[in-house]
């Protein structure tokens, strides 16, 4: 009896607990992973790029600055994926250097603070992150369906761009080239054959396969460079603190504590997305442990010459694309940046991947976020309440940075931070918006403004006379007060119907539409 209670036990413990928790072959595994890399790969590699050449750095030096923001990201990904008390969301969440600090690190270094002073203002604003975390966790009450959806939805807009920029070619200030653009096309028509292909491991793998797909197109059309693959070493393990000790300025950590609150707001809306998208319970403590992942991994990362860490927005759309939950898939995402990091020359192989080809396949990606977000938005009623408008001034604030990158550039540097990432203004807003108009409801009229108002509706008298006390619409049917289906009919076939009501001949609901069939198609 009682290793038939241990057995069950342990069938219990095995059985997934939800659907993140779900674990795929091995080969399975390790594909999609790489899909997860793939994706994020051209992201990651931006911000070191950025940050090297704005310090001057020498190749050699911002090699070394990527393999380290490959290393970390690949262990901040583990932790997040995987978990440890206290630390960890388990969701399939990448995590890698956060865009939201390009500005400040950049105004570090014009102000002569160098890479050490960034790094020491990463650990203490980290720092203060941490011990924010289980606090801030608890905004997740004020992120209903009418947040969530606004910013998921400005999400994947805000990252349209940065694919459309990558199609054309034009990521280096270059003039739009048409190899780019049909490039892009044919990777983009790749995904679109895979995806409709009825093998359903090829059309999950359809993102991954389309870069291979696309990179050996822009072999044969002389679109892509081998050449340096090799030139580095083989192995090789970023040194610690190579840049020297951190140094510690007080403007460089205050600027850098409004990112980690930037980056805090778009963690907690990419955990809600991808538990929207996977169907995974997210409560207040699993916000708060996800956050305290971001921010404890970010607060080592400098002392692996890396920066503040962030869940990748990108990567929430791979998932809904493939409809690949496990979290499993993303630690071993995590497994292989840690192996790029530590093996730059396949980090060069992955580098080789034109921009096009990036470009074609993350219009699907990027656009499959926007659409998880107006699916989100699907559920809010926008019957005569504010959301709609909640909605608009939202969508316009997350837009702005989309449609005017220098539309705050005379703002203090503190609202450029805030409001020039489209993610965290439409958030801001929403959130604003939300309880002002929702939450304290003293001075929000019953009926609002034609903007709020439902339209207008009416109906005929002699419908109201055929319903009975009780009848209500349930998932768009009429049903009576017991729960019975009550049969919607044409006009000009309700005597025929009720006849055969009359004679017996229809005696139960489920006859009624087998009857309006046939009688079409006698006519």
């Amino acid at each position: 009896m009682t290793s038939t209670k241990l057995l069950r036990g342990r069938r219990e413990l095995q059985r997934p607990r939800g659907p993140e928790d779900e674990r795929l072959p091995l080969g399975r595994t390790t594909a999609f992973g790489a899909q997860h890399v793939l994706t994020m790969y051209g992201a990651i590699v931006a911000v070191p790029l950025i940050i090297g050449q704005a310090a001057g750095l020498t190749p050699e030096r911002i090699a070394l600055l990527i393999s380290s923001c490959l290393l970390m990201g690949g262990l901040a990904t583990c932790l997040q994926s995987l978990g440890l008390p206290l630390l960890g969301s388990k969701l399939p969440l990448v995590q890698g250097v956060s865009f939201a600090g390009v500005a400040p690190m950049l105004a570090i270094l014009a102000g002569g603070g160098g890479i050490s002073a960034i790094m020491g203002a990463v650990i203490v604003s980290s720092a203060a992150g941490l011990l924010l975390a289980g606090g801030f966790s608890r905004v997740i009450r004020f992120f209903p369906p009418v947040v969530t959806g606004t910013v998921i939805t400005v999400i994947g807009i805000s990252l349209l761009p940065v694919a459309i920029n990558w199609s054309a070619g034009t990521t280096d200030g270059s003039p739009p080239s048409n190899r780019a653009i049909a490039l892009a096309g044919i990777t983009l028509l790749i995904v679109l054959l895979l995806s409709k292909v009825g093998i359903g491991i090829v059309s999950r793998l359809s993102i991954l396969l389309s870069f291979v797909l696309g990179t050996g197109v822009a072999a044969l059309l002389g679109m892509t460079d081998f050449s340096r693959i090799g030139d580095g070493a083989l192995i090789s393990f970023p040194t610690p603190l190579a840049f020297g000790p951190p140094t510690f300025e007080v403007a460089a950590i205050i600027s850098m504590l409004i990112v980690v609150l930037v980056t805090m707001t778009e963690t907690t809306a990419d955990i809600l997305a991808v538990g929207e998208i996977t169907g995974a319970t997210i409560t207040s403590k699993r916000v708060a442990n996800g956050l305290r992942a971001d921010m404890a991994s970010s607060m080592v990362a400098p002392f692996f010459n890396s920066f503040t860490q962030t869940a990748f927005a990108a990567n929430v759309g791979l998932v809904a694309v493939t409809g690949v939950r496990s979290r499993f898939v993303v630690a071993a995402a995590g497994f292989i940046m840690i192996g790029l990091g530590l093996l730059p020359v396949v980090g060069e192989v992955v580098a080789a991947i034109p921009e096009p080809v990036l470009g074609g396949a993350s219009i699907v990606l990027f656009g499959t976020v926007a659409s998880s977000g107006v699916r989100t938005l699907s559920k809010v009623n926008f019957g005569n309440s504010m959301n709609l408008v909640i909605v608009a001034v939202a969508f316009a604030f997350g837009l702005i940075p989309v449609a005017a990158p220098d539309f705050y550039q005379g703002f203090p540097s503190w609202i450029q931070t805030i409001l020039g990432s489209g993610i965290s203004a439409a958030a801001v807003v929403a959130i604003i918006l939300n309880l002002l108009f929702n939450s304290f409801t003293a001075g929000t009229p019953e009926n609002p403004n034609n903007l709020g108002a439902s339209p207008v509706r009416v109906i005929p008298t002699a419908a109201l006379q055929m319903l009975r006390e009780g009848d209500r619409m349930v998932n768009g049917k009429m049903v009576d007060s017991e729960g019975n289906e009550v049969a919607a009919v044409p006009e000009h076939h309700m005597d025929d119907i009720r006849e055969l009501i009359d004679t017996g001949e229809i005696t139960h609901t489920g006859q009624i539409p087998k009857v309006l069939a046939a009688k079409g198609e006698r006519e």
